[in-house]
């Protein structure tokens, strides 16, 4: 494919759970600095790929021509999404239940935030 617009760009994205995901603009790999990405069309216009990437510089598969842009990642609304899915009643029951409460103060919430991470993290 070829294109004489500027701001037109051959991408390449292949991502799935068994495979390391595959970022690739006009043929050059910048899947290391990517974070997210979000691949939109309407009806009446061609595809764009955003691009977050990481600050300082994954089942589907798109290959083709799109308007690229590279954006900051901002993860603030996956961890907002994150908290707001948090049953607190689960949540302090899990707390309470923690074995590495000291009885120091801060215990409380030093295990808030272990239990937090430990969830965020699948555990």
């Amino acid at each position: 494919m070829s294109t004489t617009h500027p701001d037109v760009h051959r991408v390449r994205i292949a991502a799935c759970p068994e495979t390391d995901l595959v970022v690739e603009i006009d043929g050059r790999d910048v899947a290391s600095a990517v974070e997210a990405y979000r691949i939109t069309q309407t009806v009446d216009e061609g595809p764009q790929v955003t691009l977050y990437v990481q600050q300082g510089w994954r089942g589907m598969e798109f290959e083709g021509l799109a308007e690229v842009f590279v954006a900051p990642a901002n993860v603030r609304h996956v961890v907002v999404g994150f908290l707001d899915a948090v049953d607190w009643r689960k949540l302090d029951e899990a707390v309470l239940g923690r074995a590495d409460l000291d009885g120091k103060p801060g215990e409380l919430t030093r295990g808030v935030v272990a239990q937090l991470r430990e969830w965020a993290a699948g555990a």
